[in-house]
């Protein structure tokens, strides 16, 4: 879990396919032809949040988070200060203004480290849009509850149970509370979501080694590029988790890696490698709002670099990175 999300950018790295694409043989203008595209939707106000059209039709955003500026009603966690949300509002009806117009549909909402382990507005939001919204949660892997609180989480829509990598991610490989939380993912069909440094990739790799029925999604392609240049070893040991076959990438976060400048082509070559070893199957589209949607960056060229601007894909094959990977995980 993270302070801030400037400690996300600026964190120093220093700190911190058994199953591979079969490509259809497929001339080059259908490969690079768009997905047939989803009918935008209309930001709705709160009381028509409910009334949606097909949702399965549209694009999923497979992380994003939210938070209310009500920090009465939803009180930051011990340690946290207003200062520190930034922006100070994302709400759902602030997040559907730019998603429904590009033709996304449903999220999957990921708990904000300013609520810590309450999930009360990550609950309620799912409850109040359902259907839209699915969620991945934020545990203290150490507690002594920790089975009944998985359940009782998943109870309430949570389908995935995040990790965050804070240096100590070495640690995780013989905890048992780690083997607690990969042992009941996999038995209840839940995910386990790190958010790693590259420095962390060969613990995740052993994990994946114990735990190879647990479903496995490295976020942001394990900050790879972080540092403003794709680190070739590091992209070797992602690519290499492609032999663990419950094992996903999200392609996300486009804002923060490489250049840092949108269109974002720079990252194609490094999308394309982990496509050709985990296949369109095990990859999943995210913008990690509301972070891709400040200053120069937009929802928009999120979506539109896997959408538009990538040329080794078949239409079918971006409609399953667009939704089909997220809809299994998350929504099935």
């Amino acid at each position: 879990m993270q302070r801030s999300r400037r400690k996300f950018i600026g964190r120093s790295l220093a700190a911190a396919t058994a199953i591979s694409l079969a490509k259809s043989p497929l001339n080059t203008t259908a490969r690079a032809a768009s997905p047939q595209q989803p009918t935008p939707q209309q930001p709705a106000t709160a009381g028509e949040a409910e009334a949606q059209p097909d949702v399965t039709a549209g694009w999923i955003d497979a992380h994003v988070h939210i938070w209310s500026p009500d920090t009465t009603r939803y009180p930051l966690a011990p340690g946290f200060t207003p200062a520190e949300m930034q922006p100070p509002s994302f709400t759902p009806q602030e997040l559907f203004a730019h998603c429904r117009p590009a033709g996304v549909s449903r999220i999957v909402l990921i708990q904000m480290s300013f609520y810590l382990y309450d999930h009360t507005y990550l609950i309620e939001a799912i409850k109040q849009h359902p259907g839209v919204f699915s969620g991945v949660a934020l545990i203290d892997h150490h507690d002594d509850q920790l089975v009944t609180r998985i359940k009782s989480l998943a109870a309430d829509g949570i389908r995935g149970f995040r990790l965050h990598s804070r240096g100590d991610a070495h640690s995780w490989v013989n905890d048992p509370g780690i083997g607690q939380l990969f042992r009941t993912a996999a038995a209840e069909g839940l995910a386990v979501c790190p958010l790693i440094n590259p420095s962390d990739i060969g613990f995740v790799d052993q994990l994946c080694q114990q735990y190879p029925e647990t479903h496995v999604v490295v976020d942001h392609f394990a900050r790879i590029g972080l540092s403003g240049k794709v680190e070739t070893d590091y992209l070797q040991q992602l690519c290499k988790l492609a032999r663990f076959p419950h094992t996903y990438v999200k392609t996300s976060a486009f804002y923060a890696l490489g250049k840092k400048q949108p269109p974002y082509d720079d990252l194609i070559p490094m999308i394309r490698q982990v496509c050709d070893r985990f296949g369109p199957q095990r990859l999943m589209w995210a913008s990690d709002c509301p972070f891709q949607v400040q200053g120069e960056h937009s929802y928009e060229a999120s979506l539109a670099l896997i959408r538009d601007r990538i040329d080794f894909l078949t239409p079918a094959e971006k409609q399953q990175l667009l939704r089909g990977t997220a809809d299994k995980l998350f929504f099935a």
